[in-house]
């Protein structure tokens, strides 16, 4: 039986060569942004600055009228951010400047207030050397108008969004978010916050899913928890269907017990499957196939299975749609304790870190690792991968691990 199972690598490998990004684009505010990809160059509406401004505050002058430390100008007025100074500098004169006011007409230069001495009847005396354009924001040194500053296929961060406002763009055209649909089954099912029966239990998957799917740069679709049943499950993927969703991610019932019958709707409703049952613990009943174009991810009803197979399948998949780079997940750790030595399929062991007195992630494996335990999951940070037929590992090897918070680490 071992030998149908397919490796992690390849599975992966076939599941994103047929992800197509998606190529339909929608405008969204400046507040909105942020995390999306711009979907066309992004030229500048207008030259920044639009004028010759101070960098500091200060007075500003003509470098010709200061030659040497000592000079003496006559302060004509001043000129404050939104305030220009009206007139124009003559010879021996300055202007009281602060910083980001427009330059007056004639100055070059801007003498900061630490280095004038201010003396009587309106006058200053320079007490460092001045130097013609020191301390002067020309016009355009950040960007001039006509100018692409942005370009297709930047993802949004604070950076873009800020030079994005001072372009004067106050929306944006990005590529529209992949849309992925979530099918969970089962009779045994029901939502947060009601009461279970005797034979139920709480769905939990649709929501870790959930947060999976928006955190890879993706919308969900919720369809909701549907009975074993086949005609409402057909029903339900149709509504997926006429929705145009990019990704339909089922969970749970894709074995071919008597009561699951996902893969059966799914083949029913005209579904190609790719490949099924991998060479992985947790999660050998991933799923994967096509229905017109729409991709279809069966992930395990197990949660843990579920979830570990969300973050290695459905995470790279999202990020490929939504032509975005997938977190760095990969690191190298060494092991706290002996690891026993590995059957045919890959492992995925969940673990908790902690530094060395080098600096190196020690990781540490949870005793029990049974795919329903959500408890583990949330209290693991990242998961020890063990390939197929791995050997014993002994206390302080290196071994791989995938991060569950890259973030924190």
């Amino acid at each position: 039986m071992a030998t149908n199972l397919l490796p992690v690598s390849e599975a992966l490998s076939r599941l994103l060569a047929k992800g197509v990004p998606v190529e339909a684009t929608e405008t969204v505010s400046l507040q909105a942004a942020r995390g999306r990809v711009l979907a066309e160059d992004l030229t500048a509406r207008l030259t920044q600055p639009p004028f010759n401004a101070s960098a500091m505050d200060g007075y500003a002058l003509r470098a010709v009228d200061a030659p040497e430390v000592g000079a003496v100008l006559s302060v004509i007025g001043q000129a404050a951010a939104g305030h220009a100074f009206e007139g124009s500098l003559a010879a021996g004169q300055a202007v009281r400047i602060f910083t980001g006011a427009p330059l007056p007409d004639g100055a070059d230069s801007i003498l900061i207030q630490e280095d004038a001495e201010v003396l009587e009847d309106s006058r200053i005396r320079t007490k460092f050397p001045v130097v013609a354009g020191r301390h002067v924001r020309p016009r355009g040194q950040d960007f001039a108008e006509g100018e692409v500053v942005l370009t297709a296929g930047t993802v949004l961060d604070y950076s873009h969004v800020t030079v994005a406002a001072a372009m004067n763009h106050p929306e944006l055209v990005v590529y529209r978010k992949p849309l992925v649909a979530l099918l969970a089954t089962g009779d045994e099912l029901v939502v947060p916050g009601l009461h279970p029966g005797p034979s139920q239990i709480i769905a939990s998957n649709t929501f870790g899913v959930a947060a999976l799917v928006d955190a890879a740069g993706g919308e969900v679709l919720d369809l909701g928890i549907v009975p074993d049943r086949k005609d409402l499950i057909e029903a339900a993927i149709a509504r997926a269907r006429a929705a145009k969703v990019d990704v339909l991610v089922t969970l749970g019932g894709a074995s071919v017990g008597d009561h699951d019958l996902v893969q059966a709707s799914l083949k029913a409703s005209g579904m190609e499957l790719d490949f099924w049952r991998i060479a992985m613990r947790p999660g050998k009943p991933l799923m994967v196939g096509n229905i017109d174009g729409m991709q279809v991810l069966g992930l395990p009803g197990n949660p843990v299975a579920s979830l570990v197979c969300g973050t290695l399948f459905l995470e790279p998949l999202i990020a490929r749609l939504a032509r975005q780079l997938k977190p760095r997940r990969e690191a190298q750790a060494f092991t706290e304790t002996t690891i026993s030595a590995n059957d045919h399929r890959q492992d995925y062991l969940r673990a908790t870190l902690s530094r060395g007195n080098d600096g190196s992630l020690i990781a540490r494996s949870f005793g029990k690792q049974d795919s329903s335990m959500m408890k583990v999951f949330a209290h693991a940070d990242c998961l020890i991968v063990r390939p197929p037929h791995a050997p014993e590992l002994p206390a302080g090897a290196p071994c791989p691990i995938i991060l569950i918070r890259p973030s924190t680490v």
